[in-house]
């Protein structure tokens, strides 16, 4: 699997490594992504998702049923299918 934020679409974003001596050489800034279970209560359904530490707690925030509506909403494919 790719190492991409199902809900926020965060992906790796390339730099560089600056030394001390002000050699630059390339390198990947990776997002951190967990592998994580989510619970929906309004429609009584596990789902597994692989978000960002920024997803979980915009999750924490709203709840995840209200996060995922919005994304639904503005039109973004997130893979999970609400019942009702």
């Amino acid at each position: 699997m790719s190492r991409v934020c199902q809900l926020t679409g965060k992906r790796p974003i390339t730099g560089n490594h600056v030394s001390h001596s002000n050699t630059k050489v390339k390198r990947r800034f990776l997002p951190n992504l967990q592998k994580k279970r989510f619970f929906i209560p309004e429609t009584d359904q596990w789902v597994t998702l692989k978000v960002s530490s920024k997803a979980i707690r915009t999750i924490n925030k709203l709840g995840i049923y209200a996060y995922l509506k919005k994304l639904e909403r503005k039109g973004v494919d997130t893979g999970v299918k609400l019942k009702g």
